[in-house]
């Protein structure tokens, strides 16, 4: 009888484990889906943008001038430093093609599966920034510093370029520079992950952001006005992520010791 009693309990700790996984699955291919579609959104959004790039080499000027009255660092001069390492920007050209999203699917595809309920904060805040982007490169298309007179286009220059030396062809809109999502997401994921997380070295996600600001300006793919409107409009987008509850969703620290074994 014992053995027949075990029976049923195992069979359903096994249905029960198999409905858990479904419902992961389900869950990734949702949010999947979703993604994919917003993201086709938002390149339709860029290609809009694009018919519209006659003023963006006029942007580019007013730019370089704002960042001169603002006594931001020069773009250029930085670059002509990094000439001298040549490994550091391929490094960094390499940084600008492979991480970005590849890193960034990763992140959501992780918050989906062991974070699910701090995951939507996450989600909406990445859609309200890049819809506030897709704005922002259709209003005000803008010419890279890389097409600028006194910069390099340094993936050209190292066999790199995930955009090629058209600069009005191909399925991509280059004029699409402002305001930076390499710096928006790059930013978003690094904060999701240090609130939503509760690991001592979560605060090395912090480098993230950090290193993509400085890889766009040194590949002369971005200003450094496209990467601080791209941190303001995420501001503006945190309501999204910091909505009551979000901390609720971290799990205890592995030293913790749960408030009932405190009270014995």
């Amino acid at each position: 009888m014992g053995t027949q009693a075990l029976e049923p309990v195992g069979l359903g700790g096994e249905t029960e484990q198999g409905q858990r996984k479904a419902q992961v699955v389900w869950r990734v291919v949702r949010e999947a889906v979703l993604l994919a579609t917003l993201f086709l959104i938002y390149s339709l959004g860029r290609q809009i943008a694009a018919r519209h790039t006659g003023s963006a080499f006029g942007h580019a000027h007013e730019v370089l001038s704002l960042q001169s009255w603002l006594h931001l660092p020069n773009e250029a001069s930085i670059q002509q430093w990094a000439m001298q390492f040549p490994q550091l920007l391929k490094s960094a050209n390499l940084y600008y093609a492979s991480v970005h999203a590849p890193l960034t699917a990763i992140v959501l595809l992780w918050l989906s599966i062991w974070r699910p309920k701090a995951y939507p904060h996450v989600r909406w805040t990445m859609v309200s920034l890049t819809a506030l982007a897709t704005v922002g490169h259709i209003l005000f298309p803008l010419a890279p510093p890389r097409m600028m007179p006194g910069f390099v286009d340094t993936g050209l220059l190292y066999d790199q370029s995930v955009y090629g030396p058209d600069h009005s062809g191909g399925p991509v809109n280059q004029f699409a520079a402002m305001p930076s999502l390499h710096v928006g997401w790059a930013a978003l994921i690094a904060l999701s992950m240090v609130l939503i997380t509760r690991s001592r070295w979560r605060w090395l996600w912090l480098l993230h952001p950090l290193i993509t600001f400085g890889v766009v300006v040194v590949t002369a793919n971005h200003y450094w006005l496209d990467g601080i409107v791209a941190l303001l409009l995420l501001a503006a987008s945190l309501p999204f992520l910091l909505r009551p509850g979000l901390r609720a969703y971290r799990p205890l620290a592995r030293n913790s010791v749960p408030p009932r074994r405190v009270l014995k």
